[in-house]
């Protein structure tokens, strides 16, 4: 994930900063998450490299799977308030990674091809049907990577939040710092102050200091040296345009203004793909502006995969 950029930052952002720095870190909420999502069943399941998943699974099994991918260093749970709009008509997932989230630290699989295998994995754990893909910056590669590897009658369509998807143009250098992968010999201190501004960068509007606190504290559970591992997938930018390209389901691109030329070239060039630009929210867009992302996911799931599965 890529934050809006210290320089920037509202004068909260810093608050958060400073009081980090001094070393005021509230409590870390130990729990999957409040309200609703300790609401839904909290699973796991072993991947055929032997790494302990952990997922969130809500709503009827027999409906329609809405599979969750976060991004980087980030828990399952950050799509709360979407397991909280669907679960009463669709089968919702949302995957921890390996290493974030409650999923098992493993010392082993943090490339693109095995995250991707993840992904499937849980596909053919937990669902029955074919699925439409959720995933969000370094979640749209994983999600990505598994299209890349198996693109079969399994994916029913796919959401892609706020990453480039290797078309045309490739991104330009951000203003804003890059990804806060750190070197290993930080002190703690350091490393959670680093982390902490990373988080806070996520978004546009504040989402509290404790929902903040835990998101950093859930952010710092791999080592830096995995942590760089999944900033440097190793293959060109038109391997995830090619994968994308592979299959003709409805795609949603929402985005801020970023990327608003690589969505006008995938809407130009995919058969069935459309943008949405959220103009004044953070990258962490489906929790700054909550409301106006469920509603366009469900008009998508409603009017672009259940009624293209129905004409089947």
């Amino acid at each position: 994930m890529k934050p809006n950029g210290s320089s920037t930052l509202p004068a909260w952002t810093r608050a958060a900063m400073v009081g980090v720095m001094g070393g005021i870190v509230l409590a870390t909420a130990t729990a999957a998450s409040g309200g609703v999502v300790e609401a839904a069943e909290s699973r796991s399941f072993i991947t055929s490299d032997g790494a302990r998943l952990h997922f969130l699974e809500a709503g009827p099994a027999g409906a329609q799977t809405v599979l969750f991918v976060p991004g980087w260093t980030m828990p399952g749970w950050i799509f709360e308030r979407q397991i909280e709009a669907l679960s009463d008509r669709f089968h919702v997932l949302a995957l921890d990674p390996r290493g974030q989230g409650q999923s098992e630290v493993t010392r082993f699989g943090y490339t693109h091809e095995r995250r991707g295998r993840d992904v499937g994995e849980l596909i053919d754990h937990a669902a029955t049907g074919p699925v439409v893909l959720v995933g969000w910056s370094l979640g749209v590669l994983d999600s990505l990577a598994w299209v890349a590897q198996a693109a079969d009658t399994r994916i029913a369509g796919l959401v892609l939040i706020d990453n480039s998807i290797g078309e045309e143009p490739a991104p330009r250098p951000s203003a804003s710092p890059q990804r806060a992968a750190m070197p290993p010999d930080l002190p703690p201190d350091e490393r959670r102050a680093r982390r902490a501004a990373f988080v806070a960068g996520m978004f546009a509007h504040d989402p509290g200091a404790e929902y903040r606190a835990r998101l950093t504290d859930e952010a710092l559970r791999m080592t830096p040296e995995d942590e760089r591992r999944l900033l440097a997938y190793d293959v060109p930018r038109a391997y995830w345009r090619s994968a994308l390209h592979s299959m003709s389901v409805p795609v949603l691109y929402a985005v801020r203004p970023r990327w608003r030329e690589q969505g006008d070239n995938l809407v130009r060039t995919h058969p069935d793909a459309e943008m949405v630009v959220f103009e004044s929210a953070g990258h962490a867009l489906f929790v700054d502006e909550a409301d106006r992302f469920n509603s366009l996911l469900i008009d998508f799931l409603e009017r672009r995969v259940t009624q293209r599965s129905a004409v089947r």
